[in-house]
Formats: C-alpha cells, structure tokens, sequence
C-alpha cells in the first residue's frame, strides 16, 4: 500500500486513518515460509510540525518449526511500531527518522522490515527446550532417550577427574 503524504506534511494536525492487508506468504525464514495469514495492518498518519508521526499496528498468525526439536511453533503476533517521517533526509536528522522520497511511502515495506525486526531470532517451542538427542534424534523434551552420554574427549580427562 502507497501512502500519500502530501496533504499530511502541508497541513499541520492533518489525520490519515489506514486500515488493509498484505500477504508475506512468499517470505522465508531458515528455509521456511512461516507467515500463515495474512498481515493485518491498521494505524494513523498525523501530522505534526512539519513531520508525520506513523502509529500502526500489524498482526498475523505464524507457523514455523522449533529451532531446536523441529516441533511446530503455531502463534499469533501483534506488534505495535511508531516511526516519524520527514519529507527530506537534512544534515541534522537521527536515525530515528524516517526520510519520504516524493512524498510517498511503501507501507508493506515498511512494515515488513518491522516484522523481520521483531521476530526472534531464534525460535523455540519453550525456554527449556532440550532439543534432539545427537545420537538416535529423539526428542528430549518427551523424556530421556537411553543412549549413553558423550565420551570425554581424552585430552581433558585431567580436568574430569578434578571434578570427581
């Protein structure tokens, strides 16, 4: 979605109100297409001294596999973001604004690079996750799985035997 920003930045206190959705089903993350629904934006463009402050609102539903069991992860997200666009990048300007080329902004863009943002980085089905055993790949979260644990390496069989 375009949204047209002139009216906003000639018109102080001037109100924009959106409401839309957009697909990131073609979206991948580690090799997965976890967006499930679409995204739902809704939000206010206003105008205030000579910038725009953007308030949105975006929520979807995401599926994506534990990062460590593989066990499927099926949520719902709902982020809020806040950002201030100017109509020209000047000398001065932080990070923390936004510079509008033509008076026009890519919504979706914007808020994708949002999303991604947000997200974890690393996705687990619970803090605890205790993952797959390296060994016969059996989930350790359903209980122990009876292989015997890893040998020391001999080279620090030393610093074993100090624990002992």
């Amino acid at each position: 979605m375009k949204l047209e920003l002139e009216k906003l930045f000639l018109n102080d206190g001037e109100i924009q109100d959106f409401s839309y959705e957009f697909s990131l089903g073609s979206t991948e993350i580690n090799g997965v297409r976890p967006f499930v629904s679409p995204v739902s934006v809704k939000g206010r463009a206003e105008s205030r001294a000579g910038a725009v402050e953007l308030d949105a609102r975006v929520s979807f539903d995401f599926s994506i596999p534990c990062d460590r069991c593989a066990e499927r992860i099926d949520t719902h997200y709902d982020y809020g973001f806040h950002h201030v666009l100017v109509p020209s990048q000047k000398e001065n300007d932080s990070e923390l604004y936004i510079a509008v080329k033509d008076r026009k902004l890519n919504l979706d863009e914007l808020v994708r690079e949002d999303i991604l943002l947000e997200l974890p980085s690393k996705f687990l089905c619970r803090p605890d996750c205790k993952g797959l055993c390296p060994k016969c790949g059996k989930n350790l979260n359903d209980g122990p799985c009876g292989c015997v644990s890893h040998p020391v390496d001999p080279r620090l069989e030393v610093l074993k035997q100090l624990i002992d």
